[in-house]
């Protein structure tokens, strides 16, 4: 065992070299035709192995194997673990609560020590986790902050907060010049702690410049009645988000896009820009507002540094991107999962209120990714192979 947590240790440090070609892997939606699913394949067979045999260390669920993030997330917590030679398996929710919940529970049953979860419902998922750590689990929150419990033992994550506010300002950095610019909000799933965070960071740098006038919200009536207020509440900001989600969806995005430029009025259109807020609803909507005949130029965010929306940056359909790097999300998941393992108390360097308790956390960097910095960010860091873009300088 000592061997195993000394190589664990060793892995999870140099996960960014090791894991260089994972994230530009397996990116594709057609997730049941991919290495990737024929992997998770593989490990839930394994799975069955490690359940007769009662060695199951470490559980891992994610909400979907329907976005290509996901994939690129399973790819590197198999390889960190697999190499050490920790037994682990990686369940999917597909956007289900109830599946999610089954997932912790089988895992539980595996004889599970560690459980690292992304929560499909921030809420829902309070139940699950509890069962685990009645069963001496110790959980690990992944991304999205579990809510309303105190079963959450440690929190890894970006700054999701960070990333709002940096979405909101290259909005009104590359703005054009003047004022009444027409803006569009958009918001991830409202079961989703982090679309809040989000949404709050960018609200924050944005609220001035509404209120003075430089924007006019052009698709929220309930963000319009609350554009004078510098900070919202909880509540203020679910009835803005449940106007404006996509729920993470690209098809409940691009609908919601064509309703939103179709009520328009004249004065709503021209050049805008608008706050997308992940890689996948972000082309959704930008192919909507690059047909529609009376937007002259748009500016849009995302986040996430998916293969097809770095295309999109580099062919100026989608204006950037956040950068989030999976390998040192995961490597810092493995690390805290390695000290749980060995005794010890992971490292942190924040908390994270989930309503119940101050939840012990470690916040990765982010990177804001343009036309400019494309290879800068992505290339020369191993993270991509330039072999998977087009037209890259």
């Amino acid at each position: 065992m000592k061997k195993k947590l000394l190589s664990l240790i060793l892995v999870a440090s140099m996960a960014a070299s090791m894991l260089a070609g994972c994230g530009s892997k397996d990116t594709t939606e057609t997730v049941n035709d991919t290495p990737a699913a024929e992997e998770a394949a593989g490990s839930e067979d394994a799975a069955d192995s490690n359940a007769s045999s009662g060695n199951l260390q470490v559980g891992i669920v994610l909400p979907t194997k329907d976005e290509p993030r996901w994939l690129q997330d399973q790819a590197q917590f198999e390889s960190i673990l697999g190499d050490a030679g920790f037994t682990n398996q990686v369940l999917f929710s597909q956007g289900s609560s109830a599946t999610e919940r089954t997932n912790v529970e089988t895992l539980v049953s595996q004889g599970i020590d560690v459980l690292i979860i992304c929560a499909q419902d921030a809420a829902a998922a309070a139940a699950a986790v509890e069962e685990a750590k009645a069963e001496g689990v110790t959980v690990i929150a992944y991304d999205r902050l579990i809510t309303g419990t105190d079963a959450v033992d440690y929190y890894v994550t970006f700054d999701s907060f960070s990333v709002g506010a940096a979405q909101g300002q290259y909005l009104i950095d590359n703005a054009p010049a003047g004022s009444g610019i027409p803006l569009y909000l958009y918001a991830g799933a409202a079961t989703d702690n982090n679309a809040f965070i989000f949404f709050e960071g960018a609200w924050s740098v944005l609220q001035p410049k509404i209120a003075d006038g430089t924007f006019v919200i052009a698709n929220s009536s309930e963000a319009v009645a609350l554009q004078d207020k510098a900070e919202l509440t909880r509540d203020e900001e679910a009835t803005i988000i449940g106007q404006v989600t996509t729920d993470w969806d690209f098809n409940v995005a691009k609908s919601k896009a064509e309703a939103h430029l179709t009520a328009a009025s004249a004065d709503m259109k021209g050049d805008v820009v608008v706050l997308g807020p992940n890689d996948g609803t972000a082309r959704s909507i930008a192919d909507v507002f690059a047909t529609d005949k009376d937007i002259t130029s748009y500016i849009i965010t995302g986040q996430d540094a998916e293969i097809a929306s770095v295309q999109y940056v580099i062919d100026g359909k989608q204006s950037m991107t956040v950068f989030k790097d999976t390998r040192t999300l995961a490597a810092d998941s493995v690390a805290m999962a390695v000290s749980v393992l060995n005794g010890e108390t992971p490292t942190t360097d924040s908390t994270y209120d989930n309503g119940v308790i101050e939840v012990p956390s470690k916040q990765t960097d982010i990177v804001v990714v343009t036309q400019d910095n494309v290879k800068s960010a992505l290339i020369d860091s191993e993270y991509y192979d330039a072999s998977e873009f087009t037209g890259l300088e």
